[in-house]
């Protein structure tokens, strides 16, 4: 139809009725009008609407006979030459011949798989299909079909493979922010640009943010702290810290460019640095991270049913991504923090199988998290704009694997996995994990001097990924900048490793027995004796007979570790958690290095 001529305000869309019924919308003056039913007339008018929202008179009335398939039996020929003609990491590139029919081609019909991904006038032999995973194969055929709706025979098959997010020979670089890290850490988001990280991380994952526990929705805008015991099951139901997020006022020295947040800007905190701190850096994604050990309580209720899915889905992209904040304290409110988060981290702490006492699991929790990862593709996709990236953390233990993590279906759907590349021992900060004996927490491969039941290492959480098909490009692998600890530990002959001891060491904070950031180790204790296994490929420290020991990654074995990883063709590595290294970022610097 011609354009509508404009009354006071300019013409923003058409509606086409069938009667009275809106069948067709459309910002253009051309529409394809589905689902009728053949050899049967219909009668269509067509109706302006302005920015206004008022709306024209009818347009004259259009009668159209659809056509009787009877009188068309014959399909059109093949789609002749398909070919892959380009590829991004979430798009592939299409072009075939046309086809030819005995009456007309009126469309083709391009199918992923057994899936229609897209439709296209008879007119365009070439289409980009969007919405694809990274690092992964697919294969597609091209239908040709006429005004009969006839079908041809598919196309010759094209195949492709996508491209991983970090880009052909480039390793990713995935850093974790703790929101609580400007507390006793005192380590701010300019830190990350201070100790030279943020220049060389391309990810940063700001954890974590919580679930409702009412409302199963993600939860914000609520500050209340941990209950601080370990064993207790609620320990971080309903727990946040708005406060650290939006609200709290960063000083100019605790600022990424040295200019202090005012107390009644709408945006403050860790979110408001995270912005600048993109700014400066345009390169680096920021994601929300969810769950994680303390707040994964209830994913398996959220998870559950399409309906909880759907829910919880929609509030965390509202939230995080469109950055609607609730009003707290002053900050916070519609698009307050909108374009800060590139994407989502699902940091589910287990499904299928135990996590943090008191935590919501099942066996149903396996397919749900394959869903719940479905639903946020297709939520996160339909924004539309630059792709925003779904990935999760996930474990190294083969038992929670099998138990939560459908290693052939999740990939579908996450950009990239977070492999668990530590705390493969520790005594737990209340004794309550593995408090008698020391263990590596980070090595490599096996060890053939390990005692436990089963012998965790990096070879073999990532074998157990491979084994199941995963592209290796979809794979990171876990660095600690942090180290676990025991005390009272025999020396055995072999400077205290794997032999007795006696609890947890004394931590960098009293609720964290244990557990040392590695600045704060190497300057605790600077006449440790530091050792280095170059059979398990791990780091450890030991004060002498009766003292601490120490497990945990320096530059030497993150070295090992980056070679192995590009040997194995994975996408990179990532850190848990930033403020554990030097001020000066020496093991990011070895991890940059390495991964180069």
């Amino acid at each position: 139809w011609a354009a509508a001529r404009p009354g006071d305000h300019p013409v923003t869309s058409y509606e086409v009725l069938q009667g009275t019924e809106t069948v067709a919308t459309t910002s253009g003056t051309s529409a394809t009008v589905t689902d009728l039913t053949p050899a049967t007339s219909y009668t269509f008018t067509v109706r302006a609407t302005d920015k206004r929202g008022n709306v024209g008179p009818a347009s004259e009335p259009l009668t159209v006979e659809t056509v009787d398939p009877a009188t068309d039996p014959t399909p059109p020929t093949a789609p002749g030459n398909p070919r892959a003609t380009g590829k991004t990491a979430t798009t592939v590139g299409l072009a075939w011949d046309r086809s030819t029919d005995n009456v007309a081609v009126a469309a083709y019909d391009i199918y992923r798989g057994a899936t229609l991904a897209k439709t296209v006038g008879a007119d365009t032999t070439t289409l980009t299909v969007d919405g694809l995973s990274p690092a992964t194969a697919y294969t597609f055929t091209v239908k040709a079909r006429d005004t009969a709706d006839n079908s041809s025979a598919p196309s010759a098959a094209v195949k492709a493979t996508t491209d991983d997010v970090a880009g052909e020979g480039k390793q990713l670089k995935v850093g974790y922010f703790v929101q609580w890290g400007i507390y006793g850490r005192q380590y701010f988001v300019k830190n990350l640009d201070t100790s030279g990280a943020a220049k060389q991380l391309d990810v940063v994952n700001y954890a974590f943010e919580n679930l409702d526990p009412t409302s199963l929705t993600c939860q914000a805008g609520v500050t209340k702290g941990t209950s601080g015991n370990p064993q207790d099951p609620d320990e971080g139901t309903g727990a946040g810290d708005a406060d650290a997020d939006y609200a709290r006022p960063m000083s100019a020295a605790q600022s990424v460019d040295g200019v202090a947040d005012d107390g009644w800007g709408k945006l403050r905190g860790n979110l408001n640095q995270l912005k600048k701190l993109k700014a400066k850096y345009p390169h680096l994604k920021v994601v929300v991270s969810l769950g994680g050990w303390t707040y994964s309580k209830f994913f398996s209720d959220a998870a559950a049913t399409p309906e909880s899915r759907k829910k919880f889905v929609e509030s965390c992209i509202d939230v995080w991504i469109k950055g609607n904040l609730p009003v707290y304290n002053g900050a916070g409110g519609p698009g307050t923090a909108a374009g800060i988060f590139d994407g989502i981290d699902i940091d589910w702490e287990w499904p299928g199988s135990e996590g943090h006492p008191g935590n919501h699991y099942g066996a149903q929790d396996k397919d749900n998290l394959t869903a719940l990862l479905a639903e946020f593709r297709t939520r996160l996709d339909a924004l539309g704009g630059e792709h925003k990236l779904l990935t999760a953390f996930t474990p190294a233990d083969p038992a929670k694997i099998e138990a939560g993590w459908d290693l052939t279906r999740i990939f579908d759907s996450l950009d990239y996995a977070n492999v668990q590349g530590y705390d493969f021992h520790g005594s737990g900060s209340d004794n309550s994990w593995e408090p008698n004996r020391t263990g590596h927490a980070s090595n490599l491969y096996t060890d053939a001097e390990d005692p436990y039941p089963f012998h965790f290492s990096v070879e073999n959480a990532i074998q157990t990924y491979l084994d199941a098909g995963v592209n290796p490009r979809k794979l990171t692998v876990g660095f600690p900048f942090y180290g676990r600890g025991w005390q009272g530990v025999t020396e055995g002959g072999v400077a205290g490793e794997w032999q007795a001891a006696n609890g947890a060491a004394p931590g960098q904070f009293p609720a964290e027995a244990g557990v040392r950031g590695y600045g704060n180790l190497i300057g605790s204790y600077p006449s440790m004796t530091v050792h280095h296994d170059e059979e398990s490929v791990s780091t450890f420290g030991y004060t002498g007979p009766g003292g601490q020991w120490w497990s945990f990654d320096d530059t030497w074995s993150i070295g090992k570790k980056t070679d192995w990883v590009k040997s194995k063709g994975l996408l990179g590595g990532f850190v848990w958690e930033m403020s554990g290294d030097t001020a000066d970022g020496r093991l990011m610097t070895a991890l940059d290095n390495g991964l180069e």
